[in-house]
């Protein structure tokens, strides 16, 4: 039997998925920007990587989540400023506002628990320690319309 090259990916269409997806970020927050603020019952929990490249922390609240933290967006939030590429939003940790700016590569994930919506991203450490040949990890069955909606770019892996 011969060895076959596996096709190469020129398109990077894995990344195109994570990029689209994240499009949904930054309309959901356009919204959310607006004057009439978020609608409904919605609001967001954003999961960020503190240390990603274009990560602006303040250096207090870098100390407290040196990796990673999660803002929630609901009612007590200021100046969300929506851009291509990222956002800024400002915060009261301790009774003190603080600006948070960071590019939409540096969210892990994105949950609207009005609606149990969930995005979830790969950071690249995540996407360069999948071996070509491993397979993908099998997601449990789904038990109803009750859990968060989890969209998953498993199936849009190369096999």
């Amino acid at each position: 039997m011969a060895d076959e090259t596996p096709p190469v990916d020129e398109m990077h269409y894995e990344q195109l998925a994570q990029d689209a997806l994240r499009g949904v970020i930054r309309a959901a927050l356009e919204r959310a920007a607006l004057p009439e603020g978020i609608p409904g019952a919605h609001h967001f929990y954003v999961t960020f990587r503190t240390r990603a490249p274009g990560v602006s922390v303040p250096p207090d609240v870098l100390a407290k989540y040196p990796e990673e933290m999660t803002v929630v967006l609901q009612h007590q939030y200021w100046d969300l400023k929506v851009e291509a590429d990222r956002f800024s939003v400002m915060l009261k940790f301790g009774g003190m506002p603080k600006v948070l700016s960071m590019p939409y590569t540096a969210v892990t994930r994105f949950y609207d628990p009005s609606v149990q919506f969930l995005l979830q991203f790969e950071t690249p450490a995540d996407v360069e320690a999948v071996a070509p040949e491993a397979e993908p990890p099998v997601s449990p069955p789904s038990t109803g319309d009750d859990g968060p909606k989890v969209v998953s770019l498993d199936q849009f892996r190369k096999k």
